[in-house]
């Protein structure tokens, strides 16, 4: 991954003028496609994802740009849900490259500046943008899209967006541009007035997808999620996601309910045809592997382990129930665990071999904090973890989350990278 711009900064610094000044000397490839655009705190990816789904099987060569990845850089960066070859991204990163050193872009502006070129290269005729960090500021936030989507707010990278959800909804608003229509799933008051003084403020028409209201009939499985949705013109749709929860629904809904704002909009079997054919890897994902079921889940914020909590509570998995889990060290880990340990029967804490050395968490230290009637038990290396918990299991369910990064080390150890040809578990599990 760093090759592809060595010695870019991994750091967020805010502005725009840098990606603005890149993209102006590439004579602005972004304008060469439409775009949509979708922020919020959980589930940005998730809806990104189901637009890109959607939109190419209405027979559009349709572009997904996503951050962070779980095992390959080319995650971030597919065209019609196929990741853009290792080769074709290598060759566009080098002739990039003098201008992203030039203006001494961050790595996130130069990936985003390559994403927006490859997409202009391949003919892309959609583009599906996800924000990076915030909104006002991110690097993604100089496209012109023609719907914007805010999936909800949460507390989360309080050190860059704010201390309150109003501060955080401010941020995250400022991807909302004149005239453009903008939906969202949140339904907070306090939240929505700031949306909503934002959309105003910019002449954008404003829509939410109220979970409440316009989402019947929910029935949640191992196989995902079905549905009901009521559209925009009183109708409704049968929807089943692959994605399992009723979070996902909403996400799917808010989905739908943005391209419902396109013109011209993809029809219903378009739709149906997306929402069930989508793929967003580790997003409770359900594997079975011999004797025993494995559950990943990036969760990394108090809203994403409370969605993964009432997932796995109305799947009710084989016991026992074993946490794997690695969290970074600036989480809100004091919030993030305990209603994972608690339901779990044992637990193994670990450090992803991917994640940041500036980040890293102590387990051990967490571990003396937050355990209370389930045993907890560290392994700092990954492998090991994954033996050990896989160990404890037996045959019950092993839940892997806390991180991209956790969840992206313990997918390649097992030989299950998304998007790779599936080669069954490479991991030597206990008998």
């Amino acid at each position: 991954m760093d090759a592809l711009f060595p010695g870019a900064p991994a750091v967020v610094d805010w502005g725009l003028e840098r990606m603005e000044a890149a993209l102006e000397e590439l004579a602005n490839p972004q304008h060469r496609y439409r775009c949509l655009h979708v922020g919020g705190t959980n589930g940005k990816g998730s809806v990104a994802s189901t637009w890109s789904s959607i939109l190419t099987r209405h027979g559009h060569r349709t572009g997904l740009y996503t951050s962070p990845h779980l095992c390959s850089f080319r995650e971030r960066i597919m065209i019609d849900g196929r990741p853009v070859a290792a080769s074709l991204l290598t060759a566009a990163a080098t002739r990039l490259r003098p201008l992203a050193h030039r203006l001494r872009m961050s790595f996130f502006e130069a990936t985003t500046l390559l994403a927006l070129h490859v997409f202009a290269e391949e003919g892309v005729e959609c583009a599906c943008i996800e924000v990076g960090l915030g909104g006002r500021l991110d690097a993604t936030n100089v496209i012109t899209p023609e719907v914007t989507a805010i999936t909800n707010v949460a507390l989360d990278h309080q050190e860059y967006l704010g201390d309150t959800l109003e501060e955080i909804a401010r941020e995250k608003a400022g991807i909302i541009k004149p005239g453009v229509p903008c939906v969202t799933a949140e339904g907070r008051p306090a939240v929505l007035a700031v949306l909503e003084a934002r959309a105003a403020a910019a002449g954008a028409p404003f829509h939410r997808v109220d979970p409440w209201h316009d989402i019947s009939r929910l029935r949640l499985g191992p196989r995902g999620t079905r549905f009901r949705f009521r559209t925009a013109s009183d109708g409704s749709l049968e929807l089943e996601t692959p994605l399992p929860g009723a979070h996902q629904a909403v996400n799917a809904a808010l989905a739908v309910r943005a391209l419902e704002l396109l013109r011209p909009t993809p029809p219903a079997t378009a739709m149906r045809e997306g929402v069930a054919a989508v793929r967003w890897p580790g997003r409770g994902q359900i594997r079975r592997v011999g004797e025993r079921l494995f559950v990943f889940d990036v969760a990394h914020n108090t809203a994403g382990v409370e969605a993964l909590v009432r997932v796995l509570a109305d799947l009710a998995p084989p016991r026992p129930l074993v946490l794997l889990t690695g969290i970074l060290g600036d989480k809100d880990w004091s919030r993030m665990l305990p209603p994972l340990v608690d339901l779990a029967d044992r637990a193994v804490f670990t450090n992803p071999a991917s994640a940041p050395a500036g980040r890293s968490w102590n387990p051990a230290e967490v571990a003396a904090r937050v355990a209370r009637g389930t045993p907890v038990e560290v392994v700092a290396d990954v492998r090991a973890a994954l033996g050990r918990a896989t160990e404890l299991c037996r045959a019950g369910t092993v839940v892997v989350t806390g991180s991209c990064h956790t969840v992206g080390d313990v997918l390649l150890l097992m030989g299950l990278s998304p998007f790779s040809p599936d080669r069954g578990c490479q991991f030597n599990l206990p008998h």
